[in-house]
């Protein structure tokens, strides 16, 4: 067995352990069906061999040195997650920077000071900044039973400003559902053959402008676009088959959420806001795109506060009652959105993956730099964590 199908028979064994560790696989089907049909190996048994891998990775010259780097950045994803499961004492700050190579930081009250105050000029007036914040919001909220066709609207319209920066394979498509009761406010599920199926959680409170940043996000230039793009060009045409899945623990994920809160950036322009006031106008809906973009500009300090929590819950011993109100604080968050913020934070699953976010953030934005052409690269190739830190 080479040290590719090692890599992938161990992440699908890691995700035996935990329900959505895999995020995706659309790989050989007789691999997965042995590593289901297989007993369910221990921890300690995996955390042997991520270590064994990682070895094996540096020095097999077979590889390409670009991709072996990746490819070894990947199993000490695994290696950090399989001691998790194992029991290895490890504190929340090393399991993170182990999994995503990025060490969490708190982030300066300051700058959350600061973000209000832009916010403050730019909310309609009346009471404290989270009730105009909370009430600017509700005022625009769109209905659950226009949020999936306002949703394709908008992603049809991305698709083609995204198809002039990066070439989309043929056959690539989406399939957009309403889903209710999930820690998330949306997700990909990426089912391979070039397809995803998209969920939204309407128990969360979504705007017009929210259509447009989830569309981006999720579907173009976001997930679908990277993993359908990668599938064609990296497993499919060079026959890289650790192409095929997608593990939550790894630099991977850092890179991918990278791409999905940074690609609208690059794709914005005047042309295409005015494209997307009148989609949403069809649907009834009205987007105030210019204040709503400048509200988003302001509170993107704010995102880091997911990543606060889990410092809070897991590095400080605060209690969830505690951390919820950290995050309706800073946040300016009414008690649902906060609660969500909590109990993503909480999940065995997803509570290391709050770095991503953020990071990805600013590391793709740093490395992008509003160039078309850097935000391809990160589309269409193995770009590593080490790489994106190296460009700031």
């Amino acid at each position: 067995m080479d040290v590719v199908e090692r890599y992938l028979t161990l992440g699908l064994r890691l995700g035996r352990h935990v329900d959505g560790l895999v995020d995706s696989y659309c790989g050989a089907p007789e691999l997965a069906q042995a590593v289901e049909a297989e007993g369910l190996v221990p921890a300690t048994e995996l955390l042997a061999e991520a270590a064994s891998l990682e070895d094996a990775i540096a020095l097999d010259v077979g590889l390409a040195p670009d991709r072996r780097a990746w490819l070894g950045d990947q199993a000490h994803g695994l290696w950090t997650y399989a001691g998790v499961l194992a029991g290895e004492p490890i504190s929340y700050a090393d399991e993170v920077e182990g999994c995503y190579g990025v060490r969490p930081r708190p982030w300066p009250e300051d700058a959350y000071r600061e973000a209000h105050a832009q916010l403050d000029e730019l909310l309609p007036p009346g009471g404290t900044l989270t009730e105009r914040f909370e009430g600017w919001r509700a005022s625009r909220a769109v209905p659950s039973d226009r949020m999936v066709p306002a949703l394709v609207a908008v992603a049809a319209v991305l698709r083609e400003h995204t198809a002039r920066i990066v070439e989309l394979p043929e056959g690539e498509e989406v399939a957009v559902q309403e889903v209710r009761d999930e820690p998330w406010w949306a997700f990909n599920y990426y089912l391979g053959g070039l397809r995803s199926r998209v969920v939204v959680n309407s128990d969360t409170t979504t705007t017009a402008s929210d259509i447009v940043t989830l569309a981006a996000h999720e579907v173009y230039p976001g997930h679908h676009t990277e993993h359908a793009v990668k599938e064609q060009r990296l497993l499919r045409e060079r026959v890289w088959p650790e192409e095929s899945i997608q593990l939550v623990p790894t630099p991977q994920a850092v890179v991918s959420e990278g791409i999905a809160e940074t690609g609208l950036d690059v794709l914005l322009d005047t042309g295409l806001r005015n494209e997307l006031e009148a989609v949403l106008a069809a649907q009834g809906l009205d987007a105030d795109l210019d204040r709503a973009l400048a509200i988003g500009r302001a509170r993107r300090p704010l995102r880091r506060i997911g990543l606060d929590v889990a410092l809070l819950l897991h590095e400080h011993g605060a209690s969830p009652a505690e951390a919820q109100a950290h995050y309706e604080r800073w946040a300016l968050s009414d008690a649902r959105r906060a609660e969500q913020a909590v109990r993503f934070a909480s999940d065995p699953t997803w509570r290391a993956y709050a770095i991503t976010y953020s990071a990805g953030q600013e590391l793709c934005g740093a490395y992008v730099g509003g160039d078309p052409a850097r935000f391809r690269t990160l589309l269409t190739e193995q770009v590593r964590v080490a790489d994106l830190l190296a460009a700031r």
